[in-house]
């Protein structure tokens, strides 16, 4: 691989975290350890799409034996974070016009869902709760950090559902499109855009009107899932 999947800090935290692993663990924990190393380093853009993951050079990094890595990798393969092939061995997956548009269908409909379960169950705490994430979204400048709370807002608006499956397959597609979410981050009149969406979602939920906070979120969604299909498409063309 050509460069480093973690920072050297986030190098040393791993390595001495690996170290604590109880050895009635070591078949689980160590590999979701070095497959959340590695989705992170994916997200972030530290390993960039195409790009080769050598097992050999993986084992090394994380100071493992060859067999957690194979399962971190397989982990990885199956939620479409890289991809296998005879020629090019184990790869970064691109980044795909389709994918981004679909995983945003997918939110749209399963979040719709949820803030529907949610509204009827929040209370004035759990209000407060979601208008200071929404401030700190609003407010926030930084990307990496603006992704995370956008992603704590919209999970506290559905938080009070309290449908745990639910709300794990939720976190998984917020994981798969962060990487998307962050180029969207970069375009043109994208925060203000977002943030007075998320304004007026907050305000239909806390008003207690599913039908609304329902329409609001699944247009919020889409219209992202639109957005990122086209500029990636663009951005492919000849």
């Amino acid at each position: 691989m050509s460069r480093s999947p973690v920072s050297p800090s986030n190098d040393k935290k791993s390595r001495s975290g690996l170290q604590r692993v109880a050895a009635k663990d070591v078949r689980t924990s160590i590999p979701q350890t070095i497959a959340h190393e590695l989705r992170r380093a994916i997200v972030e853009g530290r390993l960039a799409p195409g790009e080769p993951l050598r097992q050999d050079a993986l084992a090394k990094h994380f100071e493992v034996s060859a067999i957690p890595v194979r399962e971190a990798l397989r982990r990885l393969e199956t939620e479409g974070w890289i991809t296998f092939s005879p020629n090019k061995g184990v790869q970064v997956s691109p980044m795909s016009a389709d994918e981004a548009k679909e995983i945003y269908e997918i939110r749209a409909a399963l979040e719709s869902l949820a803030i529907g379960l949610a509204i009827p169950r929040h209370t004035p705490e759990t209000l407060a709760a979601a208008a200071a994430l929404l401030e700190k979204a609003t407010s926030e400048r930084a990307e990496a950090r603006y992704v995370a709370h956008n992603e704590h807002f919209h999970m506290s608006l559905y938080a009070p559902a309290e449908r745990p499956h639910l709300m794990e397959m939720i976190e998984n597609l917020h994981r798969r499109g962060e990487r998307y979410l962050r180029l969207k981050f970069g375009l043109p009149s994208y925060k203000e855009q977002s943030d007075d969406e998320h304004a007026a979602l907050f305000k239909a939920c806390r008003k207690g009107n599913v039908a609304r906070a329902q329409e609001l979120l699944t247009k919020h969604l889409l219209s992202t899932g639109e957005l990122l299909e086209a500029f990636l498409r663009e951005r492919s063309a000849p």
